[in-house]
């Protein structure tokens, strides 16, 4: 079953203000006023203002007149279009092979296929909201079986993440207020005249009367966010995203009809990458149903590749998914992140060039929702920030450790504390327990006294550690340190921590 996600973007006319202009001060309150005519009203109301009693919909003067200090902005909605477009594509390439723009403040999308790459969908979510977070955007995400649900849970449910299960859609929404059901504010304003609150209140009503006075709109939105009508999602595009496509005058449904189509849009893909000079990263499927329903499949390499073979296979791998239903009406190859690839000639037809490369089998895990990734070195004596994440096919780095003391092949996240008998300072433990098993120390050598990095924070001023290489008795190797240089309290707590382990 499809399921969608809507992201509310509460204050994307504040957060473009802001990052337009840095001087405002984040403790000065802003609101966005738009005008009709001789009209104007608070459209949009940051956090501060917001404590002071501004509320949208407030008129302009009564808004000034309850705190002089108010910074008025008059709205832009092309910027702020222009902002919501870039933040789409953004996600487009991000989260789902079907996005799109939801209204003026928001975004949707299909993750049908997609939320295992992320983990399923709370870590999917959650990592959404964290993201927009990051980047100074405030947002309300929530995930239901229909566009309109999930358009209304994240608009009228106060919390960052709501996730609506799979069938509890009438629950969920029957509550809300019909200002959530997408319909003309003309409308919306009627139907309070006539004392409809709810959602719920508004589906009970016989459609025959609705209908006659409001016409057809009404019963169309409902239908929509219980799914009684599908609502298909018309993904985002833009001029320079490559894209073909294929129709049928007569709809496919076998597997291999399906491949053969998709290899022949492969293709033409390819070809039109190699003419532009580039290499496709990722690569999504667009199947488009009789019923109206998408549904989609993306594939991703971890280098630009222009490879037809590679390619044909890794969707060959995966269109075994696709349900064709009633038949597929139309497919659509889109090459949704791209970069510069130049042509490569081989040293000769008889060497095969690519023996050692890895990029198929890191491909593989990619598309399997693995998170494949290489460390490489940092310039840094702190152990736990001498290494870092990279992508598993980037080229090689030219940093490298500088470190003459062995490091063990396993550095744990976070150092585990320990017990320890040792002669302080310089002695080496004699027995360590470590999580309950307590190990006497047959081999030991060090110390090796690392500093902190005073320069980053004052609280690494005086901060030493001082560490050991131990060898138990079972002839198993750990490496361990105490906080301090064992005489001044002030270099640290003079505890001992287990931070890796040897192979």
């Amino acid at each position: 079953m499809p399921r969608v996600v809507s992201i509310y973007l509460s204050d994307l006319p504040i957060d473009r203000i802001r990052r337009a202009d840095p001087a405002i001060s984040p403790e000065q309150p802003v609101v966005v006023i738009s005008r009709s005519g001789s009209k104007r009203w608070v459209s949009a109301a940051d956090a501060m203002a917001r404590k002071v009693g501004v509320r949208v919909g407030m008129k302009a003067a009564e808004a000034q007149a309850l705190f002089g200090g108010l910074l008025m902005i008059d709205a832009d909605p092309a910027a702020d279009a222009t902002v919501l477009e870039r933040i789409t594509l953004w996600a487009l390439t991000q989260y789902s092979p079907i996005v799109a723009m939801d209204g003026s403040d928001g975004i949707v999308m299909d993750t049908e296929g997609a939320d295992h790459l992320q983990g399923g969908e709370l870590p999917m979510l959650t990592g959404i909201a964290n993201r927009f977070r990051a980047r100074g955007l405030a947002t309300h995400v929530a995930i239901a079986d229909t566009w309109g649900a999930a358009h209304a849970c994240a608009r009228a449910i106060n919390r960052e993440i709501v996730i609506i299960p799979p069938g509890e859609t009438v629950r969920a929404v029957e509550h809300l207020p019909i200002s959530r059901l997408r319909l003309p504010d003309k409308i919306v304003g009627d139907l309070r005249t006539l004392g409809f609150k709810t959602i719920g209140e508004l589906s009970a009503t016989p459609r025959a009367p609705l209908a006659l006075r409001f016409g057809p709109e009404i019963g169309r939105r409902l239908d929509q966010i219980f799914g009684r009508l599908s609502e298909p999602i018309d993904p985002i595009r833009t001029p320079d995203l490559i894209e073909v496509s294929r129709s049928f005058a007569e709809p496919i449904g076998a597997a291999e009809t399906i491949n053969k189509y998709v290899g022949r849009l492969i293709v033409q893909l390819v070809a039109e990458l190699q003419r532009k000079g580039l290499g496709v990263r990722r690569t999504d499927l667009i199947v488009e149903k009789v019923d109206g329903i998408r549904q989609a499949i993306r594939a991703g390499t971890a280098k630009p590749s222009r490879d037809i073979a590679w390619l044909t296979k890794l969707f060959r791998n995966r269109t075994e998914k696709i349900e064709p239903g009633f038949g597929i009406e139309k497919l659509t190859l889109v090459a949704v992140v791209t970069e510069p690839l130049a042509d490569q000639q081989r040293s000769s037809s008889l060497v095969d060039d690519s023996a050692g490369d890895i990029t198929p089998l890191i491909d593989i895990f990619g598309n399997r929702g693995q998170r494949v990734y290489r460390m490489a070195p940092v310039a840094s004596d702190v152990p736990e920030r001498s290494i870092r994440r990279i992508p598993a096919a980037v080229e090689q780095v030219v940093e490298s450790w500088v470190h003459h003391w062995p490091r063990p092949v396993r550095l744990l996240a976070q150092p585990d504390r320990i017990e320890a008998i040792a002669l302080l300072p310089d002695h080496p433990p004699a027995s360590i327990t470590w999580r309950g098993k307590r190990r006497r120390v047959k081999r030991a050598d060090g110390p090796e006294r690392i500093f902190g990095e005073w320069w980053k924070r004052d609280a690494e001023l005086e901060a030493v550690r001082d560490y050991f290489v131990v060898e138990d008795e079972a002839g198993e190797r750990f490496w361990i340190y105490r906080s301090g240089d064992g005489i001044d309290p002030e270099t640290g707590s003079h505890r001992w921590f287990l931070h890796g382990i040897f192979a």
